[in-house]
């Protein structure tokens, strides 16, 4: 099956026997997919690698055989984003995220949009760590798994401005006392829902929140991105 101009992102790239590259790839329509760029490490390989980079808005035209599709053709779309340090490292962060928590050729359009969409924010260098909350939000209501920030699980409450909330990943919002490790204030969980920025406190108090509900969905595993940034900030 002949696919022409999908809209793509690069996510990842490995090598693939002595000329080639595996590149795991989120596209428009036919959601993540795994593509053989053949010949693209060769001297004479019509395509080069630097046209492969992530963060990169491309079309792709693909030859689908089996559960891997063929690279035909690649070409830019648009200006690629231009993404430096911790914005850099954030990109990275989206993307082992959007690998390892979907499946090959699920489509999600909505998630395509969010990715392309949080590339466009955290190309301002601003803000990184509101705009990565964003994306976690937008992905797992992308993949069915959508945050209750609304009401409290327990009794179906409205959440309160005031009150700290423990969030159970399979349940969702339950009260608790200042004493709980991953306590979150109703209005920051309100803010998530609406969009809207909290304060230095609530971001770190929902990034802490975000991590545990990803541990949860990919079954208690640990993210290398987690790992990278805990070092840069180590090393800081």
């Amino acid at each position: 099956m002949l696919i022409e101009q999908q809209p793509a992102y690069v996510l990842h790239v490995r090598p693939y026997r002595e000329t080639s590259l595996l590149l795991e790839c989120l596209t428009r329509d036919q959601g993540r997919i795994g593509v053989i760029a053949r010949g693209v490490r060769s001297q004479r390989g019509r395509l080069q690698r630097s046209q492969l980079e992530p963060f990169q808005p491309l079309t792709l035209d693909l030859q689908w055989r089996g559960e891997l599709a063929t690279l035909r053709n690649a070409e830019l779309s648009a200006a690629p984003f231009r993404l430096l340090g911790d914005a850099a490292l954030s990109g990275l962060y989206i993307n082992e995220l959007v690998v390892r928590l979907t499946e090959r050729q699920d489509p999600y359009p909505q998630l395509y949009h969010a990715y392309a969409q949080t590339l466009a924010r955290l190309a301002t260098g601003e803000t990184l760590a509101w705009h990565l909350r964003r994306f976690e939000r937008d992905l797992l209501t992308a993949l069915g798994y959508a945050l209750q920030l609304e009401f409290e699980a327990n009794t179906g409450d409205p959440l309160q401005a005031d009150n700290l909330y423990a969030y159970r990943a399979e349940h969702g919002p339950v009260r608790c006392g200042a004493n709980e490790s991953h306590a979150v204030r109703g209005d920051d969980l309100m803010s998530l829902h609406q969009d809207h920025m909290p304060d230095a406190q609530g971001l770190h108090a929902l990034r802490k929140m975000m991590r545990e509900v990803i541990r949860f969905h990919l079954g208690g595993v640990e993210l290398r991105a987690w790992r990278v940034l805990r070092g840069t900030l180590t090393r800081r």
